[in-house]
This record gives C-alpha cells, structure tokens and sequence, in this order.
C-alpha cells in the first residue's frame, strides 16, 4: 500500500476502482462516521451482522476493529453465544473459531 492508498484502495482498486472508492466514500466515510451511533456500536453490529450472514472471511479484520474501538473480547464472546440461538449454531461456532485464531487461542477440536 502506498502513502496515498486506502486499504479498499490497496485490496481491490486495481480490479474493482468504483467499489473501493464506494467503500472508501460511503461506507467508510458517511455510514461509519454517521453521529447517531459511536463507532463501538457500529463495530458490535457489524460483527453480528457478518455472524449472522457466516460471512466470517471479513470478520477477522471487523474484530480487529472493535476491539479499536473498544468492544472487549468478553464482549464478543457474549455476542456470538447469543447470536448462536439466533443465527444458528454452526455459524456461532464459526464465528468462534476465527476469534479464537485472531486471539491467539487453541483451535477447536
């Protein structure tokens, strides 16, 4: 990544340069910096939203996120317990294994 570079820039601008700056501009810019919730909140819901939808391939760097922004690893236990009963099982136990790796935790089973 360049200086100039945005990660969405870096990751898929060569192939995908509306996309990256959609995600730069709108999502990243105007939804994510909206004033009516903090960014913790906005973290936590799209944690459980991306649980929810077992899109865990972007969840690592979402978790990561939080955690910045102040959602603790107890928190996000208790979230993907919870989202188990209302997600589904196998995506909470999903979701359970990207977090153990980015914690630095044994793997399951």
């Amino acid at each position: 990544m360049t200086d100039t570079e945005t990660p969405a820039q870096d990751l898929i601008g060569d192939f995908a340069p509306k996309l990256a700056a959609l995600t730069d501009g709108v999502l990243f810019g105007d939804v994510w910096t909206g004033p009516d919730l903090s960014a913790r909140d906005r973290s936590l819901i799209t944690c459980a939203a991306l649980i929810a939808n077992g899109n865990v391939e972007q969840l690592p760097h979402h978790l990561t996120r939080a955690v910045a922004n102040g959602v603790t690893q107890t928190e996000i236990t208790e979230a993907i317990t919870h989202l188990a009963f209302y997600a589904g099982w196998p995506r909470a136990m999903s979701a359970v294994a990207v977090a153990n790796e980015l914690f630095g935790r044994p793997a399951l089973g």
